[in-house]
């Protein structure tokens, strides 16, 4: 059982522990090498079915050559439409294998946004997850001349399908077993064919603004970051990971897939993405990767509990979270740590945090790590508080994932920790922009040289488009994105994000939009945490009949209001928010609002709801 005071199983890992300069090279050798290892496993009616590495070869080595028969040359795109599942990766490998290039579609966009992409992408093959996800490209077919081959993973509800255009994952593993027959040494002479400066994958940035984005990532920037992330917290063959964020996305597709790939770790996959709850507990991840909303809603069901939980209950976890916190302030000082509150510290587990960290399913986690999104540093220290290293990482589609990380030996919550070792990290003295440069920036934007040119100079260097500081310990800190900053009426310069995140620290409160930009002080726009702010309504005996009446309800107004005046409190008058306005809709990854990854669009937002905006400042 880790100990926060003991951080020992996180140290940095510098040699090279698979062999391999692209990303099949490496997997072909991790299967050679660890055969019988469990690789993956996923939840099928129930149980979990294991994938060894000989099984995941086996399957990969099928694939392989089906797309091999149906003429997918090396170099060309095959795209998977999917949920995080382990077809997805069996496809992307077997892609990468014989030489094509893979890219990942959010399983949430619709039928026009997969057109897009597949026509972008001169996508030959595209794989489906299903009967849903066949739909969509069924329905634009006809627009994509390049478009060969659908396979789809699972065939049940499509067996009475006939369509030359369409076949099963089974099917194609069918064809592949005899083209392997025919050609036995087709597939490795792919392998060995692709070089470390080819083009891997393409991960279409999520399109905030204008039309998603193609970054185009090499087989060597990707080995090249996987053996990076091992001297940010080392993982290995006995590690447990659950694999549940989009594998489109490159947080889950660099840290979770290929990250996993190369030091052997377990990927455990969610059966869909409303039991990451019930999942995580069976899984118990040693090490957890999430995004602040994931983390949120943990910390979110861990205080509706404690409302129910009986008096000495709520003593115990008061007692045990303070001492929590104790320990917490001095490894975060860089102070040794007592044997007296050690032994505080080991009795509160006991009587309280044990419970509390079972509770959410990280009793068995050595180290999490949250990005992609800012988190409150209240929150990261209620984490550490419970005895677990939470480290923040920071990084982007661009840079192929994490550019700097929090080390487990000095945790500063609200940083996002130096610069990786692996790559540069430096402030802008003029734009105070966060600039990187590394062998692990991507290649640039497929199709698009101009937008290429906007975003990497002719030094190198990438520009985030994310403002920020450097302390003298060489920590960076994220103070906005630069096209975010609001500059009120009265000519005061506020970050929102700060506004933001201690918002969502509230356990009713999803996301939050903060208003201001030319205006005589700040409002702002949220999304309610349905779940919570039901029960609250339940337990409060508040009227309400669907989720409009719920957001319109006086009494969850007062809740909101209240959560409000509490983050008012923290800040200075003029930084302070004035009124607020529910949206009474409920929005999902479907919704032009939201990101697919569940984040609010600005500015689309601000756009959508004007008049309501315009209300507040009536």
């Amino acid at each position: 059982m880790s100990n926060l005071w003991d951080l020992s199983h996180i140290q940095p890992e510098t040699r090279v522990v698979l062999e391999g300069d692209t990303i099949p090279a490496m997997f072909w050798n991790g299967v050679n090498e660890r055969g019988a290892q469990v690789w993956m496993r996923q939840k099928e009616f129930g149980i979990w079915r294991a994938w060894t590495w000989q099984q995941t070869g086996e399957a990969v080595r099928e694939i392989a050559g089906g797309l091999m028969s149906l003429g997918l040359a090396p170099g060309e795109t095959a795209s998977i439409l999917s949920n995080t599942v382990v077809e997805w990766v069996l496809a992307d490998v077997a892609v990468l294998s014989c030489g094509g290039v893979s890219s990942g579609i959010y399983p949430t966009d619709a039928a026009s946004q997969v057109q897009y992409l597949c026509e972008d992408s001169r996508t030959k093959v595209l794989f489906v997850e299903d009967d849903e996800q066949l739909d969509k490209a069924l329905e634009v077919r006809s627009q994509l001349p390049l478009l060969t081959k659908i396979v789809v993973f699972d065939m049940e509800g499509l067996r009475d399908l006939h369509d030359p255009g369409v076949i099963g994952l089974q099917e194609l593993r069918a064809l592949g077993r005899d083209y392997n027959a025919k050609h036995p040494d087709a597939l490795m002479e792919r392998v060995k064919g692709r070089k470390p400066e080819d083009l891997a994958i393409l991960v279409y940035t999520s399109g905030t603004t204008g039309k998603p984005k193609g970054a185009m990532h090499s087989h060597r920037g990707l080995v090249y970051t996987c053996r990076g992330y091992n001297t940010l917290a080392t993982q290995c063959a006995t590690d447990e990971r659950m694999c549940f964020l989009p594998l489109c996305h490159i947080a889950e597709r660099l840290g979770g897939e290929y990250f996993a790939l190369y030091t052997g770790s377990i990927l455990n996959f969610v059966e869909n993405p409303e039991t990451v709850p019930e999942n995580v507990r069976e899984i118990a991840p040693t090490v957890f990767t999430a995004v602040p909303r994931v983390w949120e809603k943990f910390y979110s069901g861990v205080m509706i509990a404690l409302k129910e939980a009986s008096p000495l209950q709520q003593a115990a976890y008061a007692w045990g979270i303070r001492v929590g916190g104790q320990i917490a302030d001095k490894v975060m000082a860089g102070q040794p740590v007592d044997g007296v509150l050690k032994f505080k510290f080991t009795l509160a587990r006991w009587i309280a945090l044990n419970n509390v960290r079972k509770l959410i399913g990280i009793h068995r986690a050595r180290v999490c790590f949250t990005g992609a999104a800012p988190i409150s540093p209240e929150l990261i220290k209620w984490y550490l508080s419970l005895g677990v290293p939470m480290l923040e990482v920071w990084g982007m589609t661009e840079t192929c994932g994490a550019s700097t990380g929090v080390p487990a030996t000095r945790i500063k919550p609200g940083s996002i920790g130096p610069a990786a070792a692996y790559n540069e990290v430096r402030i802008d003295p003029d734009t105070h922009e966060i600039r990187v440069r590394g062998p692990n920036v991507f290649m640039g934007y497929l199709n698009q040289p101009e937008k290429t040119a906007e975003t990497i100079d002719a030094d190198g260097w990438l520009h985030t488009g994310d403002v920020g500081t450097v302390d003298d310990d060489g920590y960076f800190r994220i103070t906005d994105r630069m096209k975010d900053i609001i500059i009120t009426a009265g000519g005061k310069n506020i970050t929102p994000s700060e506004l933001e995140n201690e918002l969502k620290f509230s356990p009713y409160i999803t996301d939050a939009v903060v208003i201001g930009d030319k205006k005589p002080y700040l409002t702002v726009i949220i999304m309610i945490d349905q779940e919570n702010v039901e029960k609250y309504a339940q337990d409060h005996d508040v009227p309400f009949s669907n989720y409009a009446s719920l957001t319109r309800s006086p009494q969850v107004q007062e809740l909101i209001q209240a959560e409000i005046d509490r983050v008012n409190a923290k800040f200075a008058r003029v930084e302070q928010i004035k009124k607020f306005f529910l949206l009474d809709t409920q929005l999902s990854a479907e919704d032009e609002e939201l990101t697919p990854t569940m984040k609010l669009k600005r500015q689309l937002v601000q756009k959508k709801y004007s008049p309501q905006i315009e209300a507040m400042y009536g």
